[in-house]
């Protein structure tokens, strides 16, 4: 963690809700955690509070415990990639079934 980072929790400032409630974060702010225009924010509420979380921090984060998790594991790259021809084709299976269904070979017909 860099020196900037080492509170876990610090108040930075005041922001007024506006009629369509938006919300302002103060450019400083969103500089140091990389916010640029139209970038997505996850809102989080914690009893009565908000966190507002920067998308790409949480799906960092999700990245880091996935791989951890896969190495934990003992999966390589090379056996998560071997999943992926199957994977997909259950996915397009569940998305289109119909087509899915067409692209089956008829009972006793021979693939080509």
């Amino acid at each position: 963690m860099s020196a900037a980072n080492d509170v876990l929790v610090e108040y930075l400032a005041t922001s007024r809700m506006g009629e369509k409630g938006q919300l302002t974060v103060p450019k400083e702010y969103r500089d140091a955690v990389g916010l640029e225009p139209g970038a997505p924010v996850a809102v989080l509420r914690v009893g009565d509070g908000l966190i507002l979380m920067p998308e790409h921090a949480r799906f960092n984060h999700l990245c880091d415990s996935i791989s951890a998790a896969l190495e934990g594991a003992g999966v390589t790259e090379t056996d998560l990639q071997a999943t992926l021809p199957k994977a997909r084709q259950r996915v397009f299976a569940r998305r289109y079934p119909k087509l899915a269904r067409e692209d089956q070979p008829k009972r006793g017909a021979k693939k080509r």
